[in-house]
Order: C-alpha cells, then structure tokens, then sequence
C-alpha cells in the first residue's frame, strides 16, 4: 500500500486528485493539506511514502516545502505544476522531488505515476525527462556548477549508469544500452546516490548534464 500526502491550495483540484487516487486498492490517502507549510507538519506526523505537492502554494511555496521533506526524509516527493517546463519544477527537482506531473495529467497515469514513484522510478516518462534536462541544459548556469571531483567515487560502471540518467533513460532502456540485468542497474542507481549524497535519480541526471558525463 502507497500511502500518499496530497498538498494542492484549489480545493477542486485537491477533491479529484483524492478521488481518483483513492479509485485505486493499493493506494491510501491520508491527508490533506492546502498549503506548504501544513503540507510539511503533515509529512512529519503522518510519515507518508509520498506526496503529492503543488508547486504554488500560500504560506510556503511547493519547491520550499519539497526542500523540507526531503531533507528531513519524510517522504518521497512528486510535483504538481501547470507547465511541463519552469522554474519552478527545476527548483523542485534540485529540491530533491522525484519526479513531477502536469495538472491535466490522465486518472490512469497520475496512478502509474504514484506507483512508479513509490517504486523508486524517479520521474515517470522518460521523454519528459529528456525534454526537461535539455531545456535546463541550454540555459545560462545561475548556480555554481558541481564540482567534478564528486565523481571520482564512482566506478566505470557506476559512471556509465549516471550518463544513462543524465539522458533521461529508464531503468529498462539502461540495461539494453549497457547490456546488463535491470536489476543490476537499480543497484548502480541505489550506489551512485548514496555515493553522491542525492536524494532521486532525477537529481543524479541534472548533475550528469551539468557535468557533462
């Protein structure tokens, strides 16, 4: 069971994504919160596995709410916006989400989205995540850029996985390129992470493209 936090401030909006997350069996939702900062005291009380947060909220904005959850390990985030492109999802990203969805987004695939996160997946469409990185990508650096010497705790193999991510690949599609098992490259996903102290894969593929691995 998925049990998911839903941080939405329109309440229409919020009422749906409830409704149609509670259609499923293998997914709960316990609570509800209309802005960031009661996103956040939620997250901590209720520990959910994930949730589910707008990007404009009162009181506290989505990418700084986001920014508190992850950092204190609450919960897995997944992004509510209205464009598929901002700034507002890059901040969120770099914030630690772990992927995001647009508001309009298909009953069925806001599901898949929920249990594709729950499952450690990071982002759910792969070309979303191709197109999101190289929109981000041909933009001038505002922040410092990483430093390269983060990756000299990787293996080659461990490097050839972060390129995979910094192209916006699967799990799936990584193991065809590389020739390995999926499970093989989950494990180099889970290795790289903690290796580089990042929280989604989403974060790993936005330092590969800043690196240029």
């Amino acid at each position: 069971m998925i049990r998911v936090l839903v941080a939405e401030d329109q309440s229409a909006v919020r009422a749906g994504l409830v409704l149609i997350l509670r259609s499923a069996s293998d997914i709960e939702v316990v609570g509800e919160a209309a802005d960031g900062e009661r996103a956040v005291a939620l997250a901590r009380e209720l520990r959910p596995d994930l949730v589910l947060m707008d990007v404009q909220m009162p009181r506290l904005d989505g990418v700084s709410a986001t920014r508190q959850v992850v950092a204190e390990g609450l919960a897995d985030v997944l992004v509510l916006t209205t464009f598929d492109l901002d700034e507002y999802v890059f901040g969120a990203l770099r914030a630690g989400a772990s992927g995001f969805l647009l508001k309009n987004t298909e009953a069925r695939d806001l599901l898949e989205a929920v249990r594709a996160v729950g499952r450690g997946e990071g982002l759910i469409a792969p070309a979303v995540t191709r197109r999101l990185i190289a929109e981000f990508a041909a933009k001038p650096v505002r922040e410092p850029a990483a430093d390269p010497s983060v990756l000299d705790t990787l293996t080659r193999r461990e490097r050839e996985v972060l390129s995979c991510l910094g192209e916006g690949l699967s799990n799936a599609e990584a193991a065809v390129r590389l020739g390995m098992a999926e499970a093989t490259v989950k494990t180099h996903v889970s290795r790289l992470l903690g290796k580089l102290n990042l929280r989604s894969r989403v974060q790993a593929a936005v330092l590969a493209q800043e690196l240029g691995v």
